[in-house]
């Protein structure tokens, strides 16, 4: 017998605000230790952990690359790098993204679900899109418990929603209840002696985000061919089915969760027909400017061809804004996490 002596977090858009409550009537001697992935600007240095510590009876730290899990303290992803659970160990890595993040919320809980099987509790909180479902599958088939913020609550319920639905959670919770169930499911005992071990997908997705060579250069690949394409590079999209949730990883690792693929297609069309406007923009400018030195010369026939050219991609362009001024290719509201990673104006002084 043994206890749950492993917490991951992950949050993005409102996490801050849900970490500091969530963190603040947490007792001093949870006996597990704390791990957190929140959605941080991939440059600069992160003020999270300073942050946190403001409110925590548990100490705060930013990962380490070889940290030890330490019961008791509360530890927090760093700005571009992956955070992982390596047997007794953390682990930082550059690996490719997931969801558009690095650091992703699945990359955490997935690694904790291989490592420590029905050890782990984890937990969704506030943010956009879906990061975090796919993780919350992973830690329920290896015995562990997932939990959600109850997503009325949430100041983005788009996260803890699609981990209760799609993913199953155990528990979703108020945020004033969640201490509490946190201090009881670490102090229960659980049986580790009929937990099944960890699934090949989940040992070389975990892998793939170390950029471990032998999963990185495996001629398979997870899953079958998708007939998409990666938004990061371009490459063919293989589609992964696990736990009812169908997901998308590309030949280098890349991951997509259906509304993160969805919302960078969205971005990546409205990218085209930006370009798409300048083009024809131009060409009216050019149009115009051709059809005018043809009126000035007498050549006729000339300046009305031009100004025909000028007219037609004027047209074009007016029903380009329009679709772009409408917003019909929104992916959904997906929301800077840059501020979201410092916190509250005022807690950014001296951070």
């Amino acid at each position: 017998m043994t206890t749950r002596d492993l917490v991951v977090i992950g949050a993005s858009a409102g996490g801050v605000e849900a970490l500091r409550e969530l963190l603040a009537g947490l007792p001093a001697d949870l006996p597990a230790a704390v791990l957190v992935t929140l959605h941080i600007p991939s440059s600069g240095r992160s003020a999270l952990a300073a942050v946190l510590g403001r409110v925590s009876a548990l100490p705060v730290r930013s990962a380490e690359d070889g940290m030890p899990l330490t019961p008791g303290t509360v530890t927090v992803a760093v700005p571009d790098r992956h955070l992982l659970v390596v047997d007794g160990h953390l682990s930082l890595s550059r690996g490719p993204r997931e969801n558009g993040h690095r650091p992703a919320v699945d990359v955490l809980f997935r690694s904790a679900a291989r490592a420590r099987g029905p050890r782990v509790v984890s937990l969704v909180l506030s943010g956009a899109l879906d990061d975090g479902t796919a993780g919350t599958i992973a830690v329920r088939a290896r015995g562990g418990v997932g939990l959600a913020q109850d997503p009325e609550e949430a100041l983005y319920a788009s996260m803890p929603l699609h981990a209760a639905e799609v993913g199953g959670a155990d528990h979703v919770v108020p945020l004033a209840g969640m201490p509490a169930l946190l201090d009881r499911l670490t102090r229960e005992a659980v049986d580790a002696a009929d937990v099944l071990p960890p699934t090949d997908l989940m040992t070389t997705e975990t892998e793939m985000a170390q950029l471990d060579p032998g999963a990185m250069d495996a001629d398979e690949r997870p899953g079958t061919p998708s007939g998409f394409g990666c938004p990061s590079c371009h490459g063919s999209l293989f589609s992964i089915t696990e736990g009812g949730m169908e997901r998308y990883r590309c030949r280098v690792g890349h991951a997509w969760s259906p509304e993160a693929l969805a919302a960078e297609q969205a971005q990546a069309l409205e990218g085209a027909l930006w370009m798409a406007l300048r083009g024809l923009e131009e060409r009216a400018a050019l149009s115009r400017r051709m059809g005018d030195r043809a009126a000035a010369n007498g050549h006729r026939h000339s300046a009305t061809a031009f100004r025909r050219r000028h007219d037609e991609a004027l047209r074009a362009a007016g029903l380009l804004r329009g679709m772009l001024e409408r917003g019909t290719l929104d992916g959904g509201d997906v929301p800077d996490d840059a501020d979201d990673a410092l916190g509250d104006p005022a807690d950014r002084q001296g951070a």
